[in-house]
Parts: structure tokens; sequence; C-alpha cells
């Protein structure tokens, strides 16, 4: 129920083939095709909104395979003089939250396929600003189609915090 960096987590991708919708389990953490040594590979778990069509590491994979990385909430932490207590967050209509992801596949030189992904940030709107200074970019299901590339529009527009209100947030253990 707690994703974690390095763990393999459901995202939905078009199939490259017939562009069909579908769900995978991608790694966490992002290994760019062109990485010679995973073991050195710096593996990536987020992806800066405003760099990535730029970045050579990014860009390739937001131009051409971008995911929508479901879930039901996540965390952040606020720093108090006694410590940090965790925040979950979630959509306050209680529906499953979709992040903005793009994906990449390395092949090991033994020919092995190892499929990853990184989620995209952007910076907080006012409400998780108290929390943090990031936010991942959360998708609204309008906005999937364009995302995903099954529509023509530009996915940079998309790239921006989430609304007002659209959120909730709670202590937690």
């Amino acid at each position: 129920w707690n994703m974690a960096p390095r763990r393999d987590a459901p995202v939905v991708r078009r199939h490259p083939e017939t562009g069909e919708r579908h769900i995978d389990a991608l790694n966490w953490g992002l290994v760019p095709h062109f990485t010679k040594d995973l073991k050195e590979a710096r593996r990536p778990i987020n992806a800066r909104s405003e760099t990535v069509a730029t970045s050579g590491m990014f860009k390739a994979a937001f131009a051409k395979r971008r995911c929508l990385v479901p879930a039901a909430a996540f965390y952040e932490w606020r720093s108090t003089p006694d410590g940090k207590i965790p925040f979950a967050i979630a959509r306050a209509d209680s529906d499953p939250l979709a992040f903005a992801g793009i994906w990449e596949g390395w092949r090991s030189p033994e020919g092995e396929m190892l499929r990853t992904f990184a989620i995209l940030t952007t910076a907080a709107n006012q409400q998780l600003s108290t929390l943090h200074d990031r936010m991942p970019v959360i998708l609204e299901p309008a906005d999937w189609p364009v995302w995903l590339g099954e529509v023509e529009s530009d996915p940079a527009a998309l790239l921006h915090p989430a609304a007002e209100g659209v959120l909730r947030l709670w202590p937690v253990d």
C-alpha cells in the first residue's frame, strides 16, 4: 500500500504498437536508455516540470514516453520544533490521484529490458506550500488523453500545481 523508490508500481501508458492504454508495473527511479552502467545510474524518482523538456536525462521520455501514475494518496512532512509530522494528501472527492509521469526502457548488455519511471513535480499550490515547496503534477481525467498523446495538444501546458480545493490533507502517524 506504500510505494517506495526502486520498487515496482503500476503506471498507465500507451502500448507502442496498438496505442491502447494499459497498466504495467514499472520500477520507480528513471534509468535513461543511454545509461552505460546500471550500478552507477542516478535513477531519479522525480523530474522538475520546469526543465523536463530540455534536460538531457528527461527530454526524450517527455517527448515520447509519458504515463499516468495512479495513487490513493501521497505523503509530505511538516517540520516543527518537536520533529516532523507526516501528512497524507489525497483528492478531496476521494477519487484516485493521477500523477504525470515519464518512462524509459533500458536494455542491459545481456539483453534484459528494465522499464522505469519518474513523477513530474511542480511548485506547490498554496494549500500544500505549508508542507513543502514542491508537489507532484496531478492530472485531471479530462487531461489524460493529452498527457498520453492520444490527442494533439501541448502536454507542457498541463505542468502546473493542482487547483486549490482539489486536495485534502490530514496528519497521520
